[in-house]
């Protein structure tokens, strides 16, 4: 899941695998209303019943039939168990170490993206809220919602943490449409390119240009973001209206320029190095279960071939099905695996383990963090300070 990106689109997906890109993207949108207002409503927000309700029986509808036509095409699950069970000692505890190192580097983006952020607190709310977004189905709100508590509670100014959420979401779609392009280039040199992963490249390519300049417009000065503000509320109305929710998007972007302005301007190289860093850990997990699931067979496939196959799969995140992308991107990956040469037999034993390591130990981690941070908070009202202090 990409991690549920960032509470992502992470990224099963990224975000799940990261964070994702879906379940931050709300967190731009709050940004962009400006700190005074996104504060109130982001502590305000709760749990819908009946979204989540839906939302927990869609994912497990797609995660039954992704995992369902995977067994289909590459085999069972018990066939894939057996092939698990021979895993080697040593892909086991190296799965094991990229998972720790994935969990570690995860924290460093919200460092930058929010300067005086210590690495504690943004380990601590980066993992709780992932955890949010990535397993609760129409989370997304609520991850959000606990970022602004806890940032708050490590002191955390109302603009600082509106500002770093908002730049946390926008470079998790930047890194959903770059990662295809780096794909495709990583196997242009080695081999033959399949029209389909040409067209992935020209999608991610396409869009993740029109992100950036539209990005730089509005950065670029007050004048130029009114002029995009002006032309996205030409394209929004006829929208906005039919859906009867009027909204002034050139006042919402100008508030979200004078937010993210300046830690942009000074940041954006370490924000796109240290996302690109979690973006490389989450595909060293799927590697090195590609090559301790399938052992020698999986010398068929070369590292860029993986990569391509982990980056053009990212773009299922952007199906908002599911918390980041779960199941939706494991589909997406077994069909490039498949694609790329790697025997069936271990295509769907691959996915899983993949799947669940990227998962699992990293929602664990946010279970123990919001039980941490709940018992420091509790501590520190008794206390009478009311606000935890940060480590």
């Amino acid at each position: 899941m990409s991690q549920p990106s960032d509470p992502a689109p992470q990224d099963s997906g990224a975000d799940a695998e990261q964070p994702t890109p879906g379940s931050e993207a709300t967190s731009a949108a709050d940004a962009a209303s400006g700190p005074q207002q996104a504060m109130p409503s982001a502590a305000k927000a709760t749990l819908d019943k009946k979204k989540t309700i839906i939302g927990a029986v869609v994912t497990l509808v797609v995660l039954g039939l992704v995992f369902w036509a995977l067994a289909k095409r590459f085999g069972s699950f018990a066939e894939a168990w057996a092939t698990i069970q021979k895993m080697a000692p040593i892909a086991i505890a190296s799965l094991a170490l990229v998972a720790v190192v994935n969990i570690i580097v995860y924290a460093y983006p919200y460092m930058v993206a929010i300067p005086g952020l210590k690495y504690k607190p943004a380990f601590m709310v980066r993992q709780t809220s992932w955890m949010i977004a990535a397993l609760v189905p129409a989370g997304g709100a609520l991850a959000v919602a606990l970022q602004y508590v806890m940032l708050a509670s490590y002191r955390i100014a109302p603009a600082a943490a509106t500002s770093g959420i908002a730049i946390t979401s926008v470079w998790s779609f930047f890194m959903t449409f770059l990662l295809p392009v780096l794909g495709v280039l990583a196997i242009s040199a080695g081999g033959e390119l399949q029209s389909a992963w040409i067209w992935a490249g020209v999608i991610g390519a396409v869009a993740l240009i029109a992100m950036v300049i539209v990005f730089w417009l509005i950065l670029r000065s007050e004048k130029s973001a009114e002029k995009v503000g002006a032309l996205g509320q030409k394209l929004a109305d006829p929208i906005m209206r039919k859906l009867h929710k009027p909204m002034d998007l050139t006042k919402s972007i100008l508030s979200f320029r004078g937010q993210v302005v300046d830690v942009v301007k000074a940041k954006w190289a370490w924000l796109t190095i240290t996302n690109l860093a979690v973006s490389f850990m989450q595909f060293m997990i799927l590697f090195v279960a590609v090559r301790g699931v399938a052992g020698d067979a999986s010398k068929e496939l070369s590292f860029a071939e993986i990569f391509a196959a982990f980056a053009i799969s990212r773009l299922g995140t952007l199906i908002p099905l599911t918390p980041g992308g779960l199941g939706t991107v494991a589909g997406v990956l077994g069909g490039m695996l498949a694609a790329f040469g790697l025997a069936e037999q271990y295509i769907l034993a691959a996915v899983v383990v993949w799947q669940v390591v990227q998962l699992l130990p990293q929602a664990i981690t946010g279970i123990v963090t919001l039980v941490v941070w709940r018992v420091q908070q509790h501590r520190s009202e008794a206390a009478g300070g009311g606000v935890a202090q940060p480590a």
